[in-house]
């Protein structure tokens, strides 16, 4: 079922589910993104709106921190459009910042991109990026949560969102991470979950960058380009952009797996999670 993109009630009006467009999936159902369910602790549901992505398709995750510098936020909005091009749909949080410019880079190259929020469907947070979230239903996209209709943000939920935005993905870059950012739980979460992590290249010359440059040094990759994500991928990039990454297709090892656990275990112990 998709949402109509024609905006969003407020809380606490209870209208119906199928009124606003929101549909649910179960664990155990055909329907529930494959790689989410290979996870160690997949949500039990998932309430969305809009269009799940096609899992035949691998998608990648662009997160970082909600007050980027310049040089990251361009890189943020370019990797946006460069995987939109590539057919690659972009997995981000809605949140300020780095996530809201992934997001809008992905619609300017006609791209499709998911929104997994921190609070239900039906109450868009930050109100500031409702506009966006609308942007992202009509372009075919989706917002995904596992918490159920009237659910508000709440402090806890978003870094426990976090291992939904990189369990839908195959890999996720890091843009832009402070020491002590948010998007360093979606980095250990990716390790842990055995997938693919590497780090844009504008966060390693910033002063906001710490984090970034510290998964660098542990061993991450770092990219300046989508293209370089889909060729450790084993695609061609430029074959890809020529056929509207239709040739892209799921599976294929993931590289970073080997030296994960420990790197999660040490960003555990940082992050004191």
């Amino acid at each position: 079922m998709r949402g109509t993109g024609r905006g969003f009630y407020p809380p606490g009006k209870g209208v119906p589910e199928e009124i606003l467009g929101i549909a649910r999936v179960e664990r155990d159902s055909a329907g529930y993104p494959p790689l989410l369910g290979e996870i160690y602790d997949p949500p039990a549901r998932l309430y969305y709106r809009g269009k799940l992505p096609d899992p035949t398709v691998p998608a990648i995750a662009l997160v970082g921190t909600r007050k980027p510098s310049a040089a990251a936020s361009l890189q943020a909005l370019e990797l946006g459009r460069e995987f939109a091009r590539y057919g690659i749909p972009v997995i981000s949080g809605l949140a300020l910042g780095i996530d809201a410019l992934a997001h809008r880079g992905c619609l300017e190259s006609g791209g499709s991109t998911v929104a997994v929020l921190g609070s239900s469907v039906d109450e868009v947070y930050p109100a500031s990026n409702r506009g966006l979230a609308r942007r992202i239903l009509a372009a075919g996209g989706s917002l995904v949560s596992e918490y159920p209709c009237g659910t508000g943000p709440r402090k806890w939920h978003f870094p426990q969102r976090n291992r939904i935005i990189s369990g839908i993905a195959r890999g996720t870059v890091i843009v832009e991470a402070p020491a002590s950012s948010g998007a360093l739980h979606t980095a250990r979460f990716a390790l842990e979950q055995g997938r693919d992590l590497f780090v844009a290249s504008a966060g390693l010359d910033s002063s906001l960058g710490e984090g970034t440059r510290r998964l660098a040094r542990e061993g991450c990759r770092v990219i300046s380009r989508a293209a370089e994500v889909l060729e450790e991928w084993g695609f061609e990039a430029a074959a890809l952009e020529r056929n509207g990454g239709s040739r892209v297709q799921a599976g294929g090892e993931l590289k970073n797996a080997s030296y994960g656990g420990i790197l999660a275990e040490s960003l555990r112990r940082e992050l004191d999670v």
